[in-house]
């Protein structure tokens, strides 16, 4: 009887050691992929409202390394002109050791626009929060690269700090579209950003004056 016991008891250790030997890397190949986040139309009051362009610089914004970063250009430089032409405060973020010359000319800032530079979290040992107290900002707009750097971490911090947080999908960029289909799921699902993170387009912004916003 103790040697039946004893095998029994051997055998299910196997039974659990195989069991256990399948990690998520194991079962990665048979796991589906959700369908899309949920998207929609905004409209954004100018005053209250930022755009943040993040680190859409020569370096890491190129045919070479970032050919989605550089084909998201026109789109992004579209939004920008319109958010200047109805006085949204503008600011610009850079990769350490970056300077405001590095960013690409199709976004470049003003020389009025204030920049920050830090790593994938803009609000890290900057004064991007800041700014946007100063400004009696409730809604920033994030726009950049990448898109499962910078912009995830950003927009996680903002929202953390209370901000409401506005992201077109094709706004954002990285080396992958995998990455930016991650960065697009974990906004809408992950604990942190889910509720406070909107995911839109940039052809469905829509800058509204304040009363119309209210």
């Amino acid at each position: 009887m103790i040697a039946f016991v004893a095998i029994q008891s051997i055998l299910e250790k196997g039974k659990w050691a195989m069991l256990s030997s399948r990690t998520i890397l194991e079962e990665w190949p048979d796991i589906v992929i959700p369908p899309p986040p949920a998207w929609e139309a905004v409209s954004l009051p100018t005053e209250g409202t930022a755009l943040l362009v993040l680190d859409l610089q020569r370096q890491n914004c190129s045919e070479e390394r970032r050919p989605r970063c550089v084909a998201s250009l026109s789109g992004v430089a579209g939004l920008l002109g319109e958010a200047r032409r109805r006085g949204v405060l503008v600011i610009y973020t850079l990769t350490r050791g970056a300077s405001r010359e590095d960013v690409r000319p199709e976004v470049a800032p003003l020389p009025s626009e204030p920049a920050v530079a830090s790593g994938v979290d803009k609000f890290y040992q900057t004064d991007l929060e800041a700014l946007l107290r100063a400004a009696h900002i409730e809604t920033v707009l994030l726009v950049g690269t990448s898109a499962h750097g910078a912009v995830l971490y950003t927009a996680t911090a903002a929202a953390l700090r209370g901000f409401r947080v506005v992201v077109p999908v094709d706004g954002m960029s990285a080396e992958d579209p995998f990455a930016e289909l991650y960065t697009a799921w974990h906004l809408a699902n992950a604990p942190g950003t889910r509720g406070r993170v909107t995911l839109t387009k940039l052809a469905a912004i829509h800058f509204a004056e304040t009363q119309e916003g209210r």
